[in-house]
């Protein structure tokens, strides 16, 4: 048997690792807690200022007639991302009018139910949590947009 050259054996290690750790995963703790009123404050407006921003820029895309699919692409991706920011923050404002154990999660954080008695509070909470739901085909509508604008440019530089 050949020995493995050192620098090739840590090298598939460092590898390997991270590809154990993704398919073997204990806690995501992928929920970030603000400290104090301050950092939701800070939060919130900084969902507003990245909604403003999209928002020009989609307006700008949509000023100066670029064309191509890939131009369409990010303002679907636009749009998408500032649906994002305006339910993120519904879901964020309307959480300093529930409380705790109005959302419960008998068998953990994917089988959370809204505890009753109902409320349009409640719901549109539980509705805004969703917010992947517009943040996953934004990051589609990016990809599918970098992709055609980088086949268009590739296209210009073979003439």
């Amino acid at each position: 048997m050949v020995p493995m050259n050192p620098l090739l054996k840590q090298t598939f290690l460092a590898l390997l690792l991270p590809v154990f750790f993704l398919l073997t995963p204990t806690s995501a703790w992928a929920l970030q807690s603000h400290g104090g009123s301050e950092g939701i404050f800070v939060h919130q407006l900084a969902h507003l200022f990245y909604a403003a921003a999209i928002a020009y820029l989609f307006w700008d895309i949509g000023r100066s007639a670029f064309p191509g699919r890939g131009w369409r692409y990010l303002q679907v991706f636009c749009v998408f991302m500032i649906l994002w920011n305006l339910v993120a923050f519904t879901g964020h404002w309307l959480g300093f009018y529930i409380a705790n154990t109005d959302i419960v999660r008998p068998s953990g954080y994917f089988s959370s139910q809204i505890a009753g008695p109902l409320s349009s509070i409640k719901i549109i909470y539980f509705c805004a949590t969703l917010d992947h739901l517009f943040s996953l085909p934004a990051i589609f509508f990016l990809f599918l947009s970098l992709r055609s604008l980088y086949h268009s440019v590739d296209k210009e530089e073979e003439k």
